[in-house]
């Protein structure tokens, strides 16, 4: 099955990745010992899986190396100066529930408003 016939959070193999971006399957195999976010599931004789992370991390690191004259070490920084990046911005994410609350507290003020 080709890869424009799967669905998009569909499992690739390393050959349906590895045609999709124009390199060798070693390549792909090769940059997974280069880059330790790159972590395909294997499964019994080691056939690699790549998740959907997985496959825009490949497409990524193709785009820096083939189309922007990276080095493989000058991506290993940019991907991991990124990763460190992300990890020092707080989240943005609210607490479980403060959402549900910020949104009866609304409500609430809506209807003291209607009662006035």
């Amino acid at each position: 099955m080709a890869p424009a016939e799967k669905a998009a959070g569909a499992l690739r193999t390393i050959g349906e990745l590895a045609e999709e971006i124009g390199r060798p399957q070693h390549i792909l195999r090769y940059w997974e010992t280069r880059f330790p976010q790159l972590r395909p599931l294997t499964r019994a004789g080691n056939r690699r899986y790549y998740r959907t992370e997985d496959v825009a991390l490949v497409r990524r690191i193709h785009q820096l190396l083939a189309d922007q004259g990276y080095t493989i070490r000058g991506v290993q920084k940019l991907l991991t100066e990124e990763k460190g990046a992300s990890a020092r911005v707080p989240s943005a994410a609210p607490r479980p529930g403060q959402d549900l609350r910020a949104i009866r507290d609304t409500l609430a003020q809506a209807l003291e408003d209607d009662r006035s």
